[in-house]
């Protein structure tokens, strides 16, 4: 990490979904700021749907056309206070992808973090991308949670459509709680970053709106964060965690952060049309702000 007389504020972002103008408004305030490291926490892309169909508002290589070029003048401009940056894909991006966040972190522009663990001085960043089973269809980054149930209304891995194949086995039988033992072993985490794209079920950031909803007489769970990624935190005792993915959980509950025991947990999705960037110092985490761009 840099010299700690200098700045050692991160950003995170999540679930900018191709929107333009908030890339440019975090790309500018990354020039302005010049943060340690940049976080960004999946559905980076156009909606999957719509990137299918041409239009006006798509771009056909978003990761290079887009980010790729606004981060490469951003590498010009800063030099040596370019920021180290950390990237994961979320549910609504197609894996299909992933090679070119791959091309862009071999090219020095980001670190692709998803089911790695990356050095940021004396931390340790850990990325992950998957969430439990949605009503949505592309299941790319869907795992079953910490057993093979669905949740009523929700689509199982098993079914949908992908990017890319993937095998029946990891189709029926990966679930987001063995992933999270491969990945972390039995590795003390006190000083550990976690990038997720999932919240942590039943806390004030994974609440949807799904009030008084109900399918086939069943009523709808309001929380649709993981169990396994909860269950996981209140064990492990990371020192952050970052998630994204539910835009509405910080409008409903008024909290875009909680407390896990001496976990810190922050939420960037957002519902509204600002950018929503989160600042934290991973050495003070208490003081961490979100402010709306």
């Amino acid at each position: 990490m840099r010299d700690t007389k200098e700045n050692q504020t991160c950003f995170f972002v999540s679930d900018l979904h191709g929107h333009v103008d908030r890339y440019e408004k975090l790309f500018k305030k990354i020039e302005e700021e010049r943060p340690l490291a940049l976080f960004i926490g999946g559905d980076i892309l156009p909606a999957a749907l719509l990137s299918l169909t041409a239009s006006a508002h798509t771009y056909a290589d978003f990761i290079n056309d887009v980010i790729g070029v606004g981060l490469k003048k951003l590498q010009n401009i800063l030099v040596d206070d370019y920021p180290e940056i950390f990237v994961i894909l979320g549910n609504d991006d197609s894996k299909f992808y992933e090679s070119a966040v791959l091309d862009l972190a071999a090219r020095g522009v980001w670190k692709y973090a998803h089911n790695r663990d990356i050095k940021l001085g004396t931390f340790t960043v850990y990325g992950y991308s998957y969430v439990p089973p949605s009503p949505f269809l592309l299941k790319d980054w869907e795992r079953y949670d910490v057993s093979r149930y669905v949740d009523p209304g929700c689509v199982s891995p098993e079914e949908g459509f992908r990017s890319v194949p993937a095998s029946e086995y990891e189709k029926k039988w990966s679930t987001i709680q063995d992933d999270l033992n491969d990945l972390t072993k039995d590795e003390d985490l006190s000083k550990s970053i976690f990038l997720f794209h999932s919240p942590p079920y039943k806390t004030p950031l994974d609440r949807a709106a799904l009030d008084g909803k109900m399918i086939d007489f069943a009523p709808l769970d309001v929380h649709v964060g993981s169990i396994a990624i909860q269950r996981f935190i209140k064990k492990r005792q990371p020192r952050i965690t970052l998630h994204g993915h539910i835009h509405e959980s910080t409008r409903i509950t008024g909290s875009w952060r909680c407390n896990i025991g001496k976990t810190r947990c922050f939420n960037a999705a957002h519902d509204g049309k600002e950018l929503a960037l989160i600042k934290f110092d991973p050495n003070h985490p208490d003081k961490a702000e979100r402010e709306l761009v």
